[in-house]
């Protein structure tokens, strides 16, 4: 029997186990719509904007590594799925996006709302198709969903018509294939290896592929056998436990911290899950340390990436094979690598009991740490607050610290916190946005409400574009044009339903926190910070302090 297009397009998602769709549907997407209404496994999320439904499919792509779909109409729905889809592709993020589109058989309103959506998502998806024939349904979806998860995974786009979605075709859905992803060839396993035991001090560096790929049991036991230590970029945080005593920092800062003076005294350095879009933890140079290069794809050379070894296939594999062909040398040294850490975390120590207020960062930092159980998830908007999380928030457990350190998008925390509350729903969530990032996409507390998640989001309100006023001081720079004003966020979060918080002192905070955590709902809390000394602490201390070590 014929099937509907729109019926037959949704029961394929549900082939491919898809059980959210996030979106804001228009007027061309109502066969597909009213195809949505009578599925029983896939839930509609109508979202306040389409780029909050993007960044929510991303998040729920980057927890689960299945295929985060959403939904727009033409024209102005698609672009605003633009700044989603950047995110989502260049973090690694598998999603679907599907956006509807006039008639394309039969034109009956000329040129209105069209524009040439599958040429302007090219540049930033991996794959994008519309769809001219009810028949291709099924192997559209199943390649544009192949192709997202495949690493790296990242954004995909089909362009659904409406006299498409209201054409009847026999085909029918196809399931997807079973694929494992190749395992490391042995003899690029043994080089490295080979390389590592002649060391004399070996590290690693564990990057962004290695987290979205749950390598950290092995490469954990990798560690624990020879004793080597690691440092993370930004999107390798909490790989592997961060209160590992051979933890030596994670790459926060492009250079001159006490984590790169680590990296100075190795003479050879595993990349692990290298991915260029991040800022690099270290730069090669002709006749300088070497670099073995372990991931599941093949390293993009540039002139301060040029690796001499790579070991390509599945990383958990890699290291599994490694682990058990590596012979410990007991001529490798880690005194000073160990000894860098150690004046790192003397440094942070010496200024996180600072109980000024407004709240000073390194503070705040600490007390959400204390705050936070092991798996509780933090999701970090764009700002400069994200330097100091990642330098010195304690990762316990793989993608519980979610910040964006390729696009580097604002307006991404809160949607990605409510993605993290659906995907686990028994875990403790919490955004941590800038007052200018979160207002960008602050309408989405309503959805979270109706939702009814369990979440925090805790604003830091400077009043400014507080990463850009840092930037603008190290240049030498007038402190001019990023200043603003805000609205009173407490009454902003009760309007929508949501409870409202203030932090009154630096005593306060670790009391409000605690309070939110524990109770059931959508809270905010308005959190006053003080961001007078990060040009000082981030550009001048920290820089001059690690050359003493």
């Amino acid at each position: 029997m014929a099937t509907k297009a729109s019926d037959l397009f949704v029961q394929c998602l549900e082939q491919e186990g898809v059980e959210y769709i996030f979106g804001v549907p228009g007027e061309e997407n109502l066969d597909m719509l009213d195809s949505l209404s009578r599925s029983k496994q896939i839930k509609l999320i109508l979202t306040r904007h389409e780029q909050g439904a993007g960044f929510m499919a991303a998040t729920y792509g980057r927890h689960t590594g299945k295929t985060g779909v959403c939904m727009a109409t033409l024209g102005p729905g698609a672009t605003n799925l633009v700044t989603a889809a950047a995110y989502a592709q260049l973090g690694g993020m598998p999603i679907l996006m599907v956006t509807g589109q006039k008639p394309i058989k039969k034109s009956k309103q000329g040129r209105f709302q069209i524009l040439d959506v599958v040429s302007m998502m090219g540049p930033i998806t991996k794959y994008t198709h519309q769809l001219a024939s009810a028949d291709n349904i099924p192997s559209r979806i199943r390649e544009a969903i192949r192709v997202a998860e495949e690493e790296k995974p990242g954004a995909t786009h089909l362009e659904f018509p409406e006299d498409v979605a209201d054409e009847h075709t026999e085909s029918r859905p196809l399931k997807p294939s079973l694929a494992r992803r190749p395992s490391a060839e042995p003899k690029a396993v043994r080089a490295a290896v080979e390389k590592i035991e002649r060391a004399k001090a070996p590290i690693l560096v564990i990057g962004a592929g290695a987290n979205r790929k749950l390598t950290g049991r092995m490469l954990l036991q990798f560690i624990e056998k020879t004793g080597i230590p690691f440092l993370t970029t930004q999107l390798g945080k909490g790989v592997i436990d961060e209160n590992h005593p051979l933890f030596l920092g994670c790459a926060a800062l492009s250079s001159g911290d006490f984590v790169h003076r680590a990296v100075e005294a190795a003479d050879l350095i595993v990349n692990v899950g290298h991915d260029v879009i991040e800022k690099p933890p270290f730069f090669m140079q002709n006749g300088g340390t070497e670099v073995i290069h372990i991931s599941t794809r093949s390293a993009e050379v540039d002139p301060v990436y040029f690796p001499q070894i790579e070991v390509i296939g599945d990383i958990a594999n890699a290291f599994w094979q490694m682990k058990n062909d590596v012979v410990p040398s007991g001529s490798w040294d880690f005194d000073f690598m160990l000894r860098a850490r150690k004046a790192e975390q003397a440094h942070t120590a010496s200024i996180e009991g600072d109980t000024r207020f407004p709240i000073f960062p390194p503070y705040l930092v600490r007390e959400i740490r204390k705050a936070m159980p092991a798996n509780g998830i933090i999701c970090l908007d764009n700002g400069v607050y994200k330097i100091w999380f990642a330098r010195n928030y304690c990762a316990r457990q793989p993608n519980t610290v979610l910040l964006d350190n390729a696009l580097a998008t604002m307006g991404a925390g809160l949607p990605s916190a409510m993605a993290s509350a659906m995907v686990y729903p028994d875990r403790k969530v919490m955004a941590i946005c800038g007052d200018g990032g979160f207002m960008m996409n602050s309408q989405e507390m309503e959805t979270a409400v109706r939702l009814g998640l369990n979440i925090t989001v805790l604003i830091l309100n400077d009043g400014s574009y507080g990463m850009i006023r840092w930037k603008q001081a190290n240049m030498g720079f007038e402190d001019w044009g990023l200043t603003y004003g805000n609205p009173d966020f407490v009454k902003y979060a009760e309007s929508y339903g949501a409870k409202g918080h203030r932090v009154e002192s630096a005593e306060h905070l670790p009391q409000l926190l605690a309070a939110c955590l524990d109770t059931p709902g959508v809270h905010l809390i308005d959190c006053p910070v003080d961001y007078s000394e990060n040009d000082q602490i981030l550009n001048k201390d920290i820089k001059d302090l690690s050359k003493k070590v």
